[in-house]
């Protein structure tokens, strides 16, 4: 691998952590969400909309940030390649 791409891979690494973070964390919050509408206990769907709201913030994140790693992770290999193959065909000339 070319040493010039090396920062663009580690950007595109830290994305992924990252996702893997937000699907992580996504995965702990939704253990504590209760499907059925508790109208009787006191504070029981102000609990329930907290929950609610959370996943909702880290789902937006979650789409956003999944895109951005995709479409940076595409350009980055198509850069890649198209240089691979500008260097193979410079060889033979």
């Amino acid at each position: 691998m070319n040493s010039h791409f090396i920062p663009f891979v580690i950007v595109w690494a830290v994305l992924a952590v990252v996702v893997l973070v937000l699907l992580a964390l996504r995965k702990s919050v939704s253990t504590h969400e209760d499907d059925s509408l508790h109208v009787l206990e006191p504070g029981a769907v102000q609990a329930q909309v907290g929950v609610a709201h959370k996943l909702e913030q880290i789902d937006k994140w979650g789409k956003l940030l999944t895109i951005i790693a995709v479409i940076y992770g595409l350009i980055l290999a198509g850069v890649y390649f198209y240089q691979s193959w500008i260097a193979s065909s410079s060889i033979g000339v």
